[in-house]
């Protein structure tokens, strides 16, 4: 056993579909793992836990760290890893607990459609190839004037309606309403230029539009509080801050590792005085003048993926009334932030706490009670949006109907990688996965094999599985199934 892998020494049950990690060595608190025996070892070889080990040694870390049921490895924080800080007892804010994808996160809009509505789906989804621009480039954003940029990044999903890029109904059903307040705009002239062109697009990677159907119901109750009916079309939106937010991280990783010397096996910083075991840590107290001016760069870039997300919810709007004369009755249901960090107020060991909760790759599953909810969802829960693969399903799930869950009111954001994006390119054949879908009623628009093959079903955990052990934990219930039937890759 190599000495990253001694977490096992010290793993031990501790509830249907979780695993306790017990503190030992540098970390200050234990770690969550959610997974059964059976997940844990199937994905043995993944070190994320390993991950998860070190992020518990983080300065002001309160309560467990997490990792949801699709954990997999990321940069210093596993993805699907959730830590909260408190900050006004020395917390740390860390860019790598947020990712380089800021705000990276997912839509979710119903229509009052089927899919026999749809008359000539193979046009259709050529029009929405046409309308809806993917890949690494920004071509076919909107081009954003200084002014307009401001506005962005300070109001985020609100002046993107002002500007004819959204629709202010829609505010209500998105997490803060598409708004992350900020005081200043502190975000470089390189992030502005590569976010000057990007709005409006998917991106590439991961990102995806989806149009789907309701294949299954599990909570009717709760299904009928969204807008949800078997057999009904829906659209999913999977993408973030594009290259402005992926700067703004970098610019703040750059400078925050910097401040860390090699000492031991630790990383020492001489000016706050603290270790870390890896260097992708990088922290700083929350309150210091670098903490601030990242979480301030964060919140814009925060607001530029709202922006983005309702930018290309109205490029939708636009190809169904193109090929239907009308939008199809779309509604957005909710929109969720999966890499960001947010000060909260939470219960740590029967005191209140105010964290920073950061979430990588998770998504937060407020209760049916929580003040921030539209009354719709009153004591039913928040959307919780979880995409799977292209060749499977997604999931909405739905909060506790009161309160919050253990994991700082977090649950799962997706299936989880299984093979990393080489893996997946050597071993599966883009060209006939494309055939494969085809076959099974799935039409997929893609710009580049090789997201075909980095994207393939196989290439990520099986998303029924992730979803009955979040059940499992107590993290989020499933609320319905869907499929996809067209989708828009990068």
């Amino acid at each position: 056993m190599t000495e990253d892998a001694r977490w096992r020494d010290h793993l031990e049950k501790a509830g249907p579909s979780l695993h306790r990690i017990k503190r030992h060595d540098a970390m200050l608190v234990d770690a969550m793992l959610v997974g059964d025996k059976a997940h844990i070892n199937r994905h043995s070889e993944d070190r994320s836990p390993e991950q998860l080990v070190n992020t518990a040694s983080l300065p002001g870390i309160v309560g467990n760290a997490w990792a949801m049921a699709d954990w997999h490895f990321g940069y210093g924080f596993p993805i699907g890893g959730v830590v909260a800080t408190d900050i006004e007892a020395g917390g740390v804010i860390s860019p790598g607990g947020v990712g380089f994808d800021i705000n990276c996160g997912v839509r979710m809009c119903t229509l009052d459609l089927e899919v026999k509505d749809i008359k000539d789906l193979k046009k259709f989804g050529r029009r929405l190839k046409g309308r809806i621009p993917a890949g690494p480039s920004g071509k076919g954003g909107v081009d954003l004037s200084e002014t307009k940029m401001d506005s962005i990044l300070s109001e985020g999903a609100k002046a993107a309606a002002e500007h004819g890029w959204g629709e202010h109904r829609d505010l209500i059903a998105m997490e803060s309403n598409g708004l992350l307040e900020t005081q200043e705009r502190l975000v470089s002239e390189r992030a502005l230029k590569r976010g000057s062109l990007s709005l409006g697009t998917l991106g590439s990677g991961n990102h995806f539009l989806e149009l789907q159907v309701v294949d299954q119901i599990v909570d009717k109750n709760a299904a009928n509080a969204f807008g949800l009916r078997e057999g009904q079309v829906t659209a999913m939106i999977h993408t973030g801050s594009r290259g402005l937010g992926h700067q703004v991280c970098s610019d703040h990783v750059d400078s925050l590792e910097k401040k860390f010397r090699r000492q031991g096996n630790m990383w020492h910083s001489d000016e706050w005085d603290f270790k870390i075991p890896d260097r992708q840590l990088a922290a700083a107290p929350f309150h210091s003048n670098e903490g601030q001016a990242y979480f301030e760069a964060m919140q814009a870039a925060g607001n530029y993926a709202f922006a983005n997300r309702s930018a290309l919810t109205q490029r939708l709007r636009d190809a169904l009334r193109a090929h239907l004369g009308s939008d199809g009755d779309l509604e957005v249901l909710y929109d969720v932030c999966h890499n960001i960090a947010k000060v909260e107020n939470h219960v740590v060991h029967n005191e209140n706490c105010t964290c920073c909760v950061h979430r990588k790759g998770a998504t937060r599953a407020l209760g049916g009670d929580h003040a921030e909810l539209a009354s719709r969802f009153a004591g039913i829960g928040q959307p919780v949006l979880v995409p799977g693969d292209m060749g499977t399903a997604s999931w909405v799930l739905a909060g506790p109907t009161k309160g919050t869950n253990a994991a700082f009111g977090s649950s799962c954001h997706g299936a989880g990688r299984a093979l990393s994006r080489s893996q997946a390119r050597k071993t599966i054949d883009a060209e006939q996965l494309q055939n494969e879908l085809q076959a099974q009623g799935i039409t997929v628009h893609a710009n580049t094999p090789n997201v075909l093959s980095e994207e393939a079903p196989s290439a990520y955990k099986d998303v029924d599985e992730v979803i009955r052990l979040t059940a499992e934990a107590e993290l989020a219930r499933p609320v319905a199934r869907l499929r996809p039937f067209c989708v828009i890759k990068g």
